[in-house]
Order: structure tokens, then C-alpha cells, then sequence
């Protein structure tokens, strides 16, 4: 019997064809939105509590590159995931660059969350102020977060201040009695932070000084134009009296002038 011969080789075209390697998911646009639909503010103090606070730190870093205040901003922590934000009534951050300006804060593109957060808090959002958002600016490494409570509504004081210990905890930020009145500091923003009735004034040490609010700004912006005013009426008015005189005294010289022929 003749010995068995081995089968042919499978022909090339009937063969299984390579694997393909796995294909590569391309990460869907995600649309963060810019507002969450909610109110600014509780009521009309809570929100001349918070610009009236955002206002003099946007001046007094007007002219630094590298500082960013941000008020009712939305601020996402976790790229690709728009249900991971959260909106500080008022942040400061240093190290981002002041432009452009922004519409919404992406933590992942900024490179950090924030070095200072104030929060004006009332009883409706105690819960979240003291409970989600305190573990939150912890865990994104938030300096110093601060709540200032206008109405007093839970607060007493009005003021409440953590800051990031070594072990990356939040401790509370002591308050003392400077001239009087309740101050906390912020070594964040090397301030001091005074309650003043319904508003949170920024005090500033080396000058001996608050911070001017938008409308203190705007009224001594209009008594220097006042100022200003007077004075150039006062120097035309000047201007007039000498080019009379001047003139009587041309009067003067011709009329001698004359009777001498």
C-alpha cells in the first residue's frame, strides 16, 4: 500500500485573513455648558455680598498677568464629564494667565482649581456649602475657602475660614478682633477679611486701607472729575481776568500814548 502523502498547503486566498488591531476610540465632544440655570444669589444681599467682595480683587489684580478672579463662573474638575462641576460665588487663582477671558474654568486646561474660594452661604445652601463643596475644594487643593454668611442665617459670626494644613487637610482659619471689628486673614491674598454689616470688606495692612467696593470706586472717580472741573474753571476763570487786565493796560498805554503827541 502505498505511504500517505501529506496534504497540500492551504491555498493563500483561502486562508484567514490578519487580525485587526483594536480600533481607537475617539473621544466624543463633550458640550460643558456655561450656566447651570440657577439664580446668582439667594436674595439681592447674597449677590451685593459677592460682587461687592469680586470687584476690588479683580481691580487689585487688574494689572497681573498671572491672576484670575472668577465670580458665578462654572468650574469642571473632571474632563469629559459635565456633571462634575460646581460654580464659586467668588475664586482667585494664580498661575493661569488673566487671558483670554473665559466662559467656564476647565481644572485639567488651568492646571488648578483655585487658590482662594469665598462662598456667600445661607441656610439653603449650608448643606452643600459645609458638606459637598468643603470635601471638594480640599480634594481639588483649594487653599483657603472661606464662607461669609450676610444674614446671619446660621453663621455666628458671620465669618468661617479653612485653610490646607501639611497633610493636605482643611484647619479653620482663627478669627481675632482688629480695631473693634471681627477679622479673619487670608495669607492667600494678604488681606485681611472683615465682616461689615450684610458686606465682606477686604482690608488691606500695608496701605491702612479697605479695598474700594464698585461704587466707592465710581464715587471717588467722580469727585476727582469734580475736582478736576473746578479747577479748570477756576484756572479759565484766572485766564479771563488776566487777558482783561491785560487788555485795560494796552488801553491804558495807547490812550497815554496819544495825549503825549
Amino acid at each position: 500500500m502505498p505511504s500517505a502523502e501529506p496534504l497540500p498547503g492551504r491555498p493563500a486566498a483561502l486562508r484567514a485573513p490578519p487580525a485587526k488591531p483594536p480600533r481607537r476610540q475617539t473621544p466624543a465632544t463633550v458640550d460643558y455648558p456655561e450656566s447651570d440655570g440657577k439664580p446668582m444669589a439667594e436674595t439681592p444681599i447674597h449677590w451685593h455680598a459677592t460682587v461687592d467682595f469680586a470687584h476690588p480683587l479683580m481691580d487689585r489684580y487688574a494689572a497681573r498677568p498671572d491672576a484670575y478672579v472668577g465670580s458665578d463662573m462654572l468650574m469642571y474638575w473632571e474632563e469629559g464629564d459635565k456633571a462634575k462641576r460646581v460654580s464659586p460665588d467668588v475664586f482667585v487663582a494664580f498661575g493661569p494667565s488673566k487671558e483670554p477671558e473665559r466662559r467656564i474654568w476647565k481644572v485639567w486646561e488651568e492646571g488648578v482649581a483655585a487658590d482662594f474660594v469665598l462662598e456667600v452661604t445661607s441656610r439653603s445652601t449650608r448643606g452643600r456649602d459645609e458638606g459637598f463643596k468643603a470635601k471638594l475644594y480640599e480634594r481639588l487643593g483649594v487653599t483657603e475657602y472661606w464662607q461669609f454668611d450676610p444674614t446671619e442665617d446660621y453663621l455666628r459670626p458671620s465669618l468661617k475660614g479653612r485653610r490646607l494644613g501639611p497633610d493636605g487637610a482643611y484647619e479653620p482659619i482663627p478669627l481675632e478682633r482688629r480695631d473693634g471689628r471681627l477679622s479673619g486673614w487670608s495669607a492667600v491674598l494678604d488681606l485681611e477679611l472683615r465682616p461689615e454689616g450684610q458686606a465682606l470688606r477686604l482690608f488691606d495692612p500695608a496701605l491702612g486701607e479697605f479695598l474700594p467696593t464698585s461704587g466707592e470706586k465710581s464715587r471717588i472717580i467722580e469727585a476727582v472729575k469734580a475736582e478736576r472741573d473746578a479747577a479748570n474753571v477756576e484756572r479759565d476763570a484766572e485766564a479771563a481776568a488776566r487777558r482783561t487786565a491785560e487788555a485795560r493796560i494796552a488801553e491804558l498805554e495807547r490812550r497815554l500814548a496819544e495825549a503825549d503827541e
